[in-house]
């Protein structure tokens, strides 16, 4: 194994101390791959005397280590993204092309100082999750050469897992991305779908395609996401990073229900969940089981739905012409598009739509998700002997993320007793990919200590630091911001995310407030009160938001401290004592949205306090 870590900030650090060159890490970089004995990894490579002059002419750049954020780190590029100088081939010899610019986001990568290695294996076409449907060769696993080493991306995890390169680009559809990384015991970035341009990357389905990063930690990994990133106009998918947050102490997170839980067998995947979910539960956290049913059949539709014809369009024209040219199981799937209808397409859009909604209301029960990766993992001999089920079975828990646009991180979870790694995904609504960052880190150094295959520890210049002001505050709101009141897009336009539903201590009393546009309640607390207490809602705001949505409160109401029924406290909306002298008491309708319903049904004003 290499002893010199070519974790991005370690080789950094070396490059500004002296120790190295970049010319010198090219030709380590060349020397490992030469010596790798799995030879199915690279598609294509730049001529070492060609990437050495790279790196001489880097040296020479004047902005210098200091200057550029990727300076002298080496990379690979999965085979379906276009590098200038070698032909893009997606695993398919015959449908080979020379391109003549850089995608989007491997030129972005190179104007940063890093330098492209070459070209790496892939499932044909990014149809698959398992890395043997490719006529240049199954990857292996970098831990037994006997199993595989998860797909689409298998080259580019394997690139990373041995330490030939720094990091690679992949993509990811179904999980192409995140398989891979938790079969070699390295980290998996699925952006934000369209964060990182598909502008120069053959499609799979071109609406759901992301460009992903494998890196050796999550550090590395978000320093190329970030970098990587760009709206170009090139790509009619982009979009531009929009922050959300997520709560780093105190946040939900949603887990497997019992019924919802399907290991294959494999009760060493099963115990390496378990544990992940505990070690994140120990950060603080609160594991909720949740009804993964929405999400299973959402996922569906990727392979038994519509979007198969979406994987014919992007290759019709070849495919039509050069059918047997296709790998048999590929040829296969593709041509199952055809038995789709337009009618099929607005349907399957529909059932989506559909599905969303449903799972919308599995999202206010947590912050984000952790998953398996996948299941379990598989001997090559076997996955070629039932290419289909096998696949199928790896993608569980992966299919659903880019149809419900939801980011992902994947990382290592440890290894079963045989010493084969598994790993585990935390997903978040789209645009949490930086907030995903700290906590996946976090997790990531509880839960294993090495980098891929390498033998070394996860590089400790590497860790994700919290962002600064990284502080939320639970606010309960009792009117127009509930949920279906008229205000209640105040808090969802600031990110705020659902706690609980819940009552408050039995002390408060509601009043109507006369004149107010839109209807509001005010809350005063009366210590001499004895009520049920008054229903409620909780919203997590960060620090910043909070102070903003304050801002926007008119008086008579400001915020105040109340006490909840089960004797915790949480800033709260409250109203002035003089405001609510002859309003319309309605505490007995038991909180806003009762009396409101009330008044719709003309029954307003029947209810006596208490």
């Amino acid at each position: 194994m290499p002893h010199s870590s070519f974790q991005i900030e370690d080789l950094i650090a070396s490059y500004r101390d002296g120790r190295t060159t970049p010319e010198q890490v090219i030709a380590e970089v060349y020397d490992r791959i030469d010596a790798w004995p799995d030879k199915a990894v690279w598609i294509s490579l730049f001529p070492r005397e060609e990437a050495l002059a790279k790196a001489k002419a880097l040296a020479a750049r004047p902005e210098g280590v200091d200057g550029l954020p990727l300076y002298g780190v080496p990379f690979a590029v999965k085979d379906n993204i276009d590098v200038a100088g070698l032909p893009t081939t997606a695993a398919c010899p015959d449908y080979a092309y020379q391109p003549w610019e850089n995608a989007t986001a491997v030129q972005r990568l190179l104007d940063a100082g890093a330098i492209a290695i070459g070209k790496t294996n892939l499932d044909q076409f990014a149809t698959g999750l398992n890395g043997t449907r490719s006529p240049y060769g199954a990857p292996r696993c970098v831990f037994d050469q006997e199993y595989i080493s998860g797909g689409s991306s298998s080259g580019s995890a394997v690139a990373v897992a041995s330490g030939m390169v720094s990091f690679s680009l992949g993509t990811d559809t179904a999980g192409s991305g995140r398989v891979p990384a938790a079969l070699n015991n390295i980290v998996g970035v699925k952006p934000t779908k369209g964060l990182l341009s598909t502008a120069g990357v053959v499609p799979a389905c071109r609406s759901l395609d992301c460009v992903t990063v494998l890196a050796l930690n999550v550090g590395d990994g978000n320093r190329v996401r970030r970098i990587a990133s760009a709206n170009d106009g090139d790509d009619p998918y982009g979009r531009t990073m929009t922050p959300k947050s997520l709560p780093l102490r105190g946040f939900r997170f949603g887990v497997l229900a019992g019924e919802d839980r399907n290991f294959f067998g494999d009760k060493d995947s099963a115990g390496l969940y378990d544990r992940a979910c505990e070690r994140l539960a120990s950060f603080g956290g609160q594991a909720v089981p949740f009804d993964y049913q929405p999400f299973r059949d959402a996922a569906a539709l990727l392979y038994d739905g519509p979007w198969v014809a979406e994987r014919l369009a992007a290759i019709q024209t070849f495919f039509n012409n050069n059918p047997m040219a296709v790998h048999p199981v590929v040829r296969q799937i593709v041509q199952g598009g055809r038995r789709f209808s337009a009618l099929d397409a607005f349907e399957g859009q529909y059932r989506l739509k559909a599905l969303e909604r449903v799972a919308a209301r599995e999202w206010e029960k947590f912050d984000f998700m952790l998953l398996p990766t996948c299941p379990t993992t598989y001997k090559v001999a076997e996955m070629e002997a039932n290419p289909v089920e096998y696949n199928s079975n790896l993608g569980l828990y992966t299919n659903f993320v880019n149809l419900l646009d939801c980011c992902g991180l994947a990382v290592p979870a440890g290894k079963r007793r045989d010493g084969l790694p598994l790993g585990v995904t935390l997903i978040g609504p789209a645009f949490t990919d930086d907030a995903l960052g700290v906590l996946g880190d976090r997790l990531h150094r509880a839960l294993v200590e090495s980098a891929g295959a390498t033998g070394q520890l996860l590089s400790a210049r590497s860790l994700v630091a919290e962002p600064a002001g990284a502080a939320y505050v639970d606010l309960a709101v009792v009117g127009a911001h509930l949920r279906g009141m008229k205000l209640h897009h105040q808090l969802t336009e600031l990110d705020a995310r659902f706690v609980r539903a819940c009552r408050t201590a039995g002390s408060y009393r509601l009043f109507a407030l006369p004149d107010t546009t839109p209807p509001k309640p005010g809350l005063i607390r009366d210590p001499d009160f004895k009520g049920k207490g008054l229903e409620i809602e909780v919203w997590r705001l960060t620090d910043a938001a909070f102070g903003r949505f304050v801002g926007r409160i008119p008086g008579p109401l400001g915020i105040g401290t109340i006490e909840l029924e089960d004797g915790t406290s949480v800033k709260s909306f409250l109203c002035e004592e003089w405001a609510v002298r002859g309003a319309e008491e309605i505490t007995g309708f038991g909180g806003w949205k009762g009396y409101c319903t009330a008044l719709t049904m003309g029954k307003a004003g029947v209810a006596s306090p208490g």
